[in-house]
């Protein structure tokens, strides 16, 4: 289980694609290391990886076909930078909301608007989940837990507030960049359960 608030950036510094299927290493934060284990899980965008090697700050993991084709993962490339998260422990603070790791679908910047006080992002989202963004809701947006500020017809927008622009990749993002969504699992399971109750009557 991951909370959404990210603890740093990570540059990828290698990638190793192979037929369906790649491996790649990024430099995790040095503060980030402690007590990492071949095994452990740490969030990228979001995503859920698990550790298969490291060498001081240099660590690798695996990314299988379907991992590529879900997210935005597969469209990264040496130098870039990924939102990382280490796995929450038992007693940890959730200041963002239980996130699984398990992204959804990708979405789309449709929009970037920035004044003196405000940075505004919208995305264009897939039809199937527009049904589950709610205003003032909750949304992981590449592994980010973020309050949805405004609901259009097939988009969304959050608003930035400086400390989430300075501790994460959003701060980087254009119109038609690919950012990951994961739903907020609640809100996803009351709108299903409210679906299947009206198709029962």
């Amino acid at each position: 289980m991951f909370t959404g608030i990210i603890q740093g950036i990570a540059q990828v510094v290698t990638i190793d694609k192979k037929q369906n299927f790649q491996t790649y290493i990024i430099r995790l934060p040095r503060d980030m290391m402690q007590g990492l284990s071949l095994g452990a899980s740490v969030a990228h965008n979001g995503c859920c990886l698990t550790v298969t090697g490291f060498d001081d700050q240099l660590v690798s993991f695996d990314l299988m076909q379907e991992t590529l084709n879900v997210t935005n993962l597969g469209l990264l490339n040496v130098g870039d930078y990924v939102n990382v998260e280490r796995a929450a422990r038992f007693g940890d603070e959730i200041g963002g909301h239980a996130m699984s790791g398990h992204i959804m679908a990708t979405a789309m910047v449709s929009a970037v608007n920035i004044s003196e006080n405000n940075h505004q992002i919208w995305f264009s989202v897939p039809p199937q989940l527009i049904k589950y963004i709610f205003a003032k809701g909750y949304i992981g947006i590449d592994g980010i837990s973020l309050t949805i500020a405004e609901v259009g017809d097939g988009c969304f927008s959050v608003s930035l507030i400086p400390e989430t622009l300075q501790r994460t990749n959003l701060k980087n993002r254009i119109i038609n960049d690919i950012i990951n969504i994961e739903i907020d699992p609640q809100t996803q399971a009351i709108v299903d359960t409210v679906e299947r109750m009206m198709a029962n009557k």
